[in-house]
């Protein structure tokens, strides 16, 4: 069992807490103009580091109050906690990009023909 250290109610049993995603997720400047597609990376891409990862956390059988945790993902170790709005410990500052790689548009090898394509020397 884990003893997380609540910034307002100090250690505490880990089942005293739920865990809530990703910390540091901006939320976008100007929602109605992205497409389907940059939604679904906004509400569902998130990284999976292995190693120190930044965390939200509520405290539920307590204050009720959301924190934050960097903590490693391999390890379990504790690294940091500290609360909403304020920065993690600039040792453990990571940029945060969230991209990503899509799958070329056609993956057929260069000497194939697509497959709508007439053989040579058909006639249409």
């Amino acid at each position: 069992m884990l003893l997380f250290s609540c910034p307002n109610c100090g250690p505490r049993n880990e089942t005293e807490f739920h865990y809530g995603g990703q910390a540091h997720v901006p939320y976008p400047e100007h929602p109605e103009e992205l497409s389907d597609r940059q939604w679904a990376e906004y509400l569902f891409y998130r990284q999976n580091t292995k190693g120190v990862f930044a965390e939200r956390w509520v405290h539920t059988a307590g204050c009720r109050q959301w924190f934050n945790m960097l903590r490693d993902t391999v390890s379990y170790d504790i690294k940091a906690v500290y609360r909403m709005g304020e920065r993690p410990p600039a040792a453990f500052e990571q940029p945060r990009t969230f991209t990503t790689t899509r799958a070329p548009e056609n993956t057929a090898p260069e000497n194939t023909a697509p497959e709508n394509a007439a053989p040579e020397g058909a006639k249409p």
